[in-house]
């Protein structure tokens, strides 16, 4: 036995005891030993690395990372088990891409958006932080676990030469920002601490385990950085968990202000920059399985005061869990609400919808979630949930002074007290 093969044997063992320990790991729940074992050697090195984040941190939920943009087509067999899995896909996988809101026409209809606009303020709602962004990774380049720090250095060139002509053009201007030592865009620690601080750069991802150990992470601070433009509402990460994090920001109320702009910035940077790497059955790759697709999360920031009220975002995420809406504290996952019971809100689907759909369904979702925080008023967080499944007709129910909904309530209350005082 090599020493590769010994090493290769380290992890498998750890994948199978994580089997037993942690069966909520995707990744080590699908590994298939006899699979593996039929794999050719060149082939067993690769799928090894893909689990390794996985078998290293078993407390993993998915625990597995592509480390090359053809991975998904070379194991789909073990893949797609985990990624219909994770993302409650039954049947086929065939994923569609459409930016267009006018195919929604029926939806936006039923939303009380015949216009097509995503007016927040319909729902009530003032000046709020609305954020888009897409993963994206270049097709010529390994993904991000699987690079060298030649490679990462190349691949943030490349970006810096299609940076320079967005920066040369009125429509984005703005600069770039570098963490590489020895780039003439590099910049100092206190600058970068500020730019993290404001939200517009990354963290250090060597303090991520997880990403230390699927290689992501591997030669830090070399091609990493980010482009920021004039307005400061368009940035563009490199070398993260996928080589571009795309993204548009803004405080405002309608939403196709971000996702429109996305969606042309998007072509532009493919266009500037190399082609992205896509996969005919799961549309855009990304390193994380549970980004495939489109790559998108589309969020915004919502006072929830009244379900936040014991100062955690709990009762949120009961409620929003129906609602297909994941939530998040102010910085990112991992991180604390505000104050005043700020969350971040965001559809959880990224495969087997398109990038129109998942705009609506944030709209759509806050509409809902708005109707479960008025009903938490009184503190009946079963009373929100409810509206998470009959959407506002229990509430409306309830208000209208001609439903029998409240007698029928209060006689059930009583006829419950009378029966408890008798026994």
């Amino acid at each position: 036995m090599t020493d590769i093969q010994k090493a290769n044997q380290v992890v498998i063992n750890q994948i199978l005891a994580a089997k037993i320990s942690n069966p909520d790991n995707l990744m080590a729940k699908h590994f298939d030993a006899n699979y593996y074992r039929d794999l050719p050697q060149d082939l067993q090195n690769r799928l090894v690395k893909i689990c390794k984040s996985g078998a290293e941190n078993p407390d993993s939920g998915l625990g597995m990372y592509a480390m090359s943009p053809d991975d998904y087509d070379v194991f789909n067999e073990y893949f797609e088990k985990v990624i219909k899995e994770y993302h409650k896909i039954k049947g086929k996988v065939h994923h569609v891409t459409n930016w267009d809101l006018s195919t929604k026409q029926e939806k936006l209809n039923s939303m009380g958006c015949e216009d097509g606009k995503l007016d927040l303020t319909r729902l009530g709602l003032k000046n709020t932080s609305m954020r888009v962004r897409v993963g994206r990774n270049l097709s010529s380049f390994p993904l991000p676990g699987a690079m060298t720090k030649e490679d990462r250095v190349k691949m943030e060139n490349t970006m810096i030469n299609a940076f320079k002509k967005l920066m040369a053009d009125p429509t984005f201007g703005g600069n770039y920002y570098s963490l590489t030592p020895g780039s003439p865009f590099q910049i100092n620690d206190e600058e970068y601490n500020r730019l993290v601080k404001e939200h517009i750069m990354f963290k250090d991802m060597s303090d991520d385990k997880y990403l230390n150990s699927a290689g992501i992470s591997s030669n830090w601070p070399y091609g990493r950085g980010c482009y920021v433009s004039a307005d400061k509402e368009f940035i563009v990460w490199v070398g993260e968990e996928d080589h571009l994090r795309i993204m548009c920001m803004k405080t405002g109320t309608v939403l196709n202000e971000v996702f429109d702009r996305l969606k042309n910035a998007s072509v532009v940077v493919e266009k500037y920059a190399d082609k992205f790497a896509k996969s005919k059955k799961y549309g855009f790759v990304t390193s994380c399985p549970t980004n495939l697709g489109t790559g998108m999360r589309a969020s915004l920031h919502i006072k929830l005061p009244n379900l936040t009220a014991d100062g955690s975002d709990a009762k949120a995420k009961a409620v929003c869990k129906p609602l297909g809406l994941s939530v998040r504290g102010l910085g990112g996952e991992h991180t604390p609400i505000g104050a005043d019971g700020t969350v971040d809100i965001s559809p959880s689907a990224r495969l087997m919808i398109e990038e129109a759909s998942i705009i609506c369904s944030l709209y759509e979702g806050i509409k809902r979630l708005l109707a479960a925080e008025q009903a938490a008023i009184d503190g009946n967080v079963s009373g929100a949930k409810s509206i998470s499944f009959k959407e506002t007709s229990i509430v409306n129910q309830l208000m209208d002074p001609t439903s029998p909904l409240p007698y029928i309530l209060a006689a059930s209350g009583l006829l419950w007290l009378f029966l408890a005082r008798k026994n």
